[in-house]
């Protein structure tokens, strides 16, 4: 059973907190809406439903257009055992024609943590009865107003007349509870990383099998008959994208944590790309040839896929809970990196290694960043594509710290090195990145572009769930801003463009001595270019 009431208890230590002393002995209620079902315009079907996180956070409930009412007290068995009120929706019959109806009040009881179920009918009047048992009680609701959370009804705010209602304490007391995992949220969000670890390897492991030749079409496949999900290959974007979602289904993954990102060639530069729809690159292509621009590939045509990468940055959902997991893999050159993809995809690595090696609680999220990239200064140089002092023409203005300083290196890795993640992929940002830091001290270490990005500036937890997701990147756009730097062998540069980018991502634990990573699809060269290539 969802623990509910340890989430409840946790979030109301954290409001007390932030309110002022003479309020934090008083009674303390909290009354949420859950969200409905969306439809779609003009079908008369509904969407996909989710749940607010924070509704599920308190409930552990996932049934559309319900309630939550909660009442704490600091200071009385209160603290420890809430009373925690669920409303769901009683059964329509039209609900059972069209859809699939609520549970009942019983079914109810026996899945979520609450002491007491019962219909919305009934709210108002629990209402009322907190407000006579206690008058000094502060009601406490998301902020108004807001179309990021399901609005509450007049009709129960209504209500609460004599009472203060304050829409100023409770996200932030839950974005600061939702901080740090527990138990039952590590294995879930752990469930979802091991299903969509297989949904990754799935999709490089139909890539070697197009490489080996083992995917073979029967008769009649695609011309009396359509392609079987065993004859497929994957010869674009959406097709990679449609096999990753298609694996996390079958082991019961409802939904996505975020829409996918299947970035192939140049276009893995791009750190949200969100089209998914182009065909990989492929040849022979002659001058002022269009076949390769939306056109449709055939069986009987010549086809060679270009050298290229393809980045895929996608996670399921388990039970709400969040992966998020990126691969960047070879395409073309029989399933092996080009020389130039293969040094950028091992520094990229690096990076990732000596980022983890770091991780443990205390250690300030700012450091990560510099780690990365210090790696990344580090590794450029040594391939040549930003200069070294002993360089000829060059001098100390291209030491390790000078480049550093210049900033020039947010260019290939403009973003954070990771986040913090739990019911939604961004976890909690207000909590994670706070508009008040006293955390951050003085000046930036490195250069101010490095943190412009950075979605999480804490010291580390133990219970945080963090990303770790280092990249390197040959934007045209944002290597505009330094094609003139000094720093920059701009003919070198040349030589690793075509990369396109590469980004390597994993979700971790941050435990007490160190971390914990919860991805199990494995990085290491060697194996990625073997299951790509049909090798393994």
């Amino acid at each position: 059973m969802y623990p509910s009431k340890d989430h409840v208890v946790k979030t109301f230590a954290q409001l007390v907190k932030l309110l002022p002393p003479a309020e934090q002995t008083k009674p303390q209620v909290a009354l949420l809406a859950g969200g409905v079902t969306p439809y779609r315009n003009d079908t008369d079907r509904e969407m996909s439903f989710r749940q607010e996180s924070n509704f599920f956070y308190l409930s552990g409930c996932s049934i559309p257009s319900s309630y939550l009412l909660v009442t704490y007290k600091s200071g009385t068995s209160f603290a420890n055992n809430p009373s925690i009120q669920l409303f769901i929706p009683g059964i329509e019959p039209a609900d059972i024609m069209w859809s699939v109806p609520p549970p009942t009040v019983d079914e109810a009881v026996k899945t979520h943590e609450a002491t007491h179920i019962a219909h919305p009918s009934v709210l108002s009047d629990a209402i009322n009865d907190i407000i006579k048992a206690y008058p000094d009680a502060t009601f406490h609701i998301l902020p108004r107003g807001s179309p990021l959370f399901p609005a509450l009804s007049e009709d129960y705010l209504g209500l609460v007349r004599n009472a203060p209602i304050s829409d100023k304490y409770l996200l932030p007391a839950l974005h600061q509870a939702r901080l740090t995992k527990d138990v039952a949220e590590v294995a879930e969000i752990k469930r979802a990383n091991e299903i969509s670890s297989r949904a990754h390897e799935t999709v490089m492991r139909v890539l070697g099998q197009g490489v080996k030749g083992l995917i073979k079409q029967g008769q009649g496949a695609g011309v009396t008959r359509p392609l079987l999900p065993g004859e497929w290959l994957i010869e674009k974007e959406a097709e990679a994208e449609a096999l990753f979602v298609a694996s996390c289904r079958r082991e019961g993954a409802v939904h996505q944590a975020y829409l996918p990102i299947v970035a192939a060639s140049n276009r893995a530069s791009t750190l949200h790309y969100c089209c998914n729809d182009k065909e990989f690159a492929w040849g022979p292509v002659k001058p002022h040839d269009h076949k390769n621009d939306g056109h449709i590939h055939h069986a009987n045509e010549d086809k060679t896929f270009l050298p290229q990468v393809l980045l895929i940055d996608a996670g399921c959902e388990w039970n709400y809970y969040a992966a998020d997991i990126t691969r960047t893999m070879p395409v073309g050159n029989g399933g092996k990196f080009t020389p130039e993809a293969r040094e950028i995809y091992s520094l990229v690595l690096d990076m990732q290694k000596l980022a983890m090696e770091a991780l443990k609680p205390g250690i300030h999220w700012d450091a990560i960043q510099l780690i990365c990239h210090r790696t990344l200064v580090k590794g450029l140089q040594r391939l040549g594509i930003l200069k070294s002092p002993d360089a000829p023409g060059s001098g100390s203005w291209n030491s390790e710290e000078a480049i550093i300083a210049s900033g020039v290196s947010a260019a290939f890795f403009p973003h954070g090195v990771g986040h913090s993640l739990g019911l939604d992929v961004h976890d909690v940002p207000s909590a994670s990145k706070p508009a008040h830091n006293p955390t951050i001290k003085g000046l930036e270490l490195g250069h101010p572009d490095f943190y412009t990005y950075l979605r999480l500036r804490l010291p580390l937890e133990e219970g945080m769930v963090v990303t770790v997701e280092p990249g390197i990147y040959f934007s045209p756009h944002l290597l505009a801003p330094v094609r003139d730097s000094k720093h920059i062998n701009h003919d070198v540069l040349k030589k690793y463009e075509s990369v396109g980018g590469v980004r390597i991502e994993d979700v971790v634990l941050i435990t007490k001595d160190g971390h914990l990573n919860l991805t199990t699809v494995r990085s290491d060269v060697d194996w990625v270019e073997g299951v790509c290539s049909g090798e393994l």
